[in-house]
């Protein structure tokens, strides 16, 4: 099996999924994750009656759906329905089964959590803090992050001013300021460091943060005084403001005789010292 598909277990069943490698999305067995919730003895049959309903009611799940040849028990490959992980958990919510209702159950909950965090933004920061901890993060590299994600609003906030789009734009200026601090696109650093949808900043170490937020927060510097107008102009401001980050990269890896950029992802960020000097020796 190729490396950008693979088979995930789900209630000790059976998933399968591929990764597109352009889009970095999973897409998952639609006719799988029903078989997993439905225990039915015709998912096949299932989703063709699910379908037929969800397009009466107007639903865009369906239309959503794409399809992708996936290895069969035969072991040929068929055409099936995928869906990536929105699309999925929109087709959860419609089917009526005690297996698919935690999932029902969470949604809203991370719904009316959202809610409230648009209502008192602080509680946003407080449950990112949480959920790093809960990850393992050590609490001196989960303030580096919060102060990235402040940093990261502050440029977001300045692109908009200069009116620049949130999406395509946003994800080109910012590969721009990549590529000029760390010498990487966004692709090559999370290639670098064995990533496929996780986050970026997540995967940092506590230098690469502070450089990458270096970057971010000089980016929006020079943009509020050189008010550039227009796409090339503002791209042209993300690769200044990458650059001043650079310089300071190069300076430290002169200084210490070795690479800011690392290939540690989050587990080996998470790991305590200990460990990882014993994982050393081994």
């Amino acid at each position: 099996m190729k490396k950008d598909n693979s088979i995930v277990l789900f209630h000790e069943k059976q998933v399968r999924r591929h990764w597109d490698e352009e889009k970095e999305l999973w897409y998952f067995s639609v006719v799988d994750v029903i078989a997993v919730l439905t225990d039915s003895t015709n998912p096949n049959n299932y989703w063709k009656v699910l379908k037929h309903r969800l397009k009466k009611e107007g639903s865009e799940s369906v239309t959503n759906c794409n399809q992708l040849k996936l290895i069969s028990s035969d072991g040929k490959k068929y055409l099936t329905d995928v869906a990536d992980t929105e699309t999925l958990l929109r087709l959860i919510q419609s089917i009526p089964s005690p297996k698919a209702e935690p999932f029902k159950i969470w949604l809203a909950q991370v719904g009316y959590e959202r809610i409230e965090e648009t209502e008192d933004p602080e509680l946003a920061f407080e449950r990112a803090m949480e959920t790093y901890l809960k990850k393992g993060y050590s609490k001196d590299w989960i303030n580096q992050r919060l102060k990235s994600i402040e940093v990261r609003k502050e440029l977001t906030d300045e692109w908009k001013e200069r009116g620049m789009k949130e999406g395509l734009e946003y994800a080109i200026l910012t590969d721009e300021i990549t590529k000029a601090w760390a010498d990487k696109s966004v692709k090559q650093y999370k290639n670098f460091k064995g990533l496929k949808k996780q986050n970026l900043r997540d995967n940092m170490t506590n230098l690469e943060l502070v450089l990458n937020m270096l970057a971010e927060a000089s980016t929006s510097e020079i943009s509020k005084e050189q008010k550039p107008n227009g796409f090339i102009a503002n791209k042209k401001v993300a690769k200044e403001g990458g650059n001043v980050a650079k310089q300071a990269r190069l300076t430290l890896e002169k200084q210490t005789g070795k690479s800011v950029i690392s290939s540690k992802n989050a587990p080996e960020i998470q790991k305590p010292k200990k460990l990882l000097d014993q994982d050393n020796k081994e």
